[in-house]
């Protein structure tokens, strides 16, 4: 026997509707402020090597951007990473880029052109230091690049800075005790494997696509760089206590590593832009940031560590006005 239901009065099943739409918007409104019309114009993206993480990101997040923001046009450079990053965004070339913590910080130290203007957005994911080797290679520490060609990346790289450094507390004078190369991460695979370096020095993060490229054709390790090195850099000054001892996963390159961890060192990455970036246009870069971690991070696998409750900390950079729009409107 069937049942009849009452029938709804108009005025009722118009207050219903209201209701439901009023909580659709408010879904909708803290994922997306769908109130506001996005910003528009052109912002620049200095990002880094074709081979690298950071140009990889730059492209999936410009990506997401022109979802959220299809009036907004961002232009991507290439660069030779976090030192020319830096620089580029504190003297107005670039409006946003990624750059390693150490190297924010040592543009600052050394009084760089506009140092005082850089803010930062978000704290995004590690970069690991790898020192790569022919699989057959003798070198089996720091210490043994004594005597060798070694690729230390381009002269503004945030990789030369590293390397430097490393080399200097394993007691090895760039300039004098080894032949330097200025290879990066587009170039030192193909020149490793003809032979025509011993070692490369490489900074990004895990897995980079270039050195994968070259596991498939090639065989490679890594060599570690221990604790105690870490440790002697931390007494070179401020910008070194960036730097943190770590171990690269076994995960990373698994037809590499062959289930091994490798001891090395890590430092943070930061999403960096100026004092004059209209604030309103910051905070939609931030959310877009936020929200697109799992899409970029299903391609760039060292994405996924982008966390809410890490971003803000971007130190040595205080944050963007728009930044903190942002990271207040979704606070607990």
């Amino acid at each position: 026997m069937s049942k009849v239901f009452p029938r709804i009065g108009r005025r009722r099943a118009l207050q219903g509707a209201a209701a439901g739409l009023v909580a659709l918007g408010l879904v909708l409104w803290w994922l997306l402020p769908l109130g506001e019309e996005p910003p528009g114009g052109t912002i620049t993206v200095s990002t880094g090597t074709p081979s690298g993480v950071y140009q990889e990101y730059g492209k999936l997040l410009r990506a997401e951007l022109d979802k959220d923001m299809p009036n907004l046009t961002v232009r991507l450079q290439t660069s030779d990473g976090s030192q020319e990053n830096v620089a580029r965004v504190a003297t107005g070339k670039a409006d946003f880029t990624i750059a390693a913590a150490d190297a924010v910080e040592t543009y600052e130290l050394n009084g760089g052109k506009g140092a005082a203007r850089l803010r930062g957005v978000a704290r995004l994911y590690d970069d690991y230091v790898q020192l790569v080797v022919a699989r057959d290679s003798g070198i089996d520490s720091v210490a043994d690049l004594k005597g060798k060609r070694v690729a230390i990346g381009p002269p503004e790289s945030g990789v030369r800075l590293i390397a430097d450094r490393v080399l200097g507390a394993a007691g090895i004078d760039a300039r004098k005790d080894i032949t330097p190369e200025p290879d990066g991460i587009g170039s030192a695979p193909g020149r490793l494997k003809s032979g025509e370096i011993d070692a490369f020095f490489w900074s990004g993060g895990l897995p980079t696509d270039g050195l994968q490229k070259l596991a498939d054709g090639f065989s490679i390790r890594f060599v570690p760089i221990e604790p105690d090195l870490v440790t002697k850099l931390h007494g070179e000054g401020d910008a070194t206590r960036y730097y943190r001892a770590t171990n690269m996963p076994e995960s990373a390159y698994p037809t590499v590593q062959n289930g091994s961890v490798v001891p090395t060192m890590a430092v943070s990455n930061l999403l960096i832009t100026r004092t004059d970036m209209d604030p309103r246009l910051t905070e939609w870069v931030t959310r877009t940031v936020i929200k697109s971690r799992d899409g970029i991070g299903a391609h760039v696998h060292s994405a996924q560590l982008v966390d809410l409750r890490t971003a803000i900390y971007t130190d040595p950079l205080q944050l963007h006005e728009g930044a903190r729009r942002y990271y207040r409107s979704v606070k607990p």
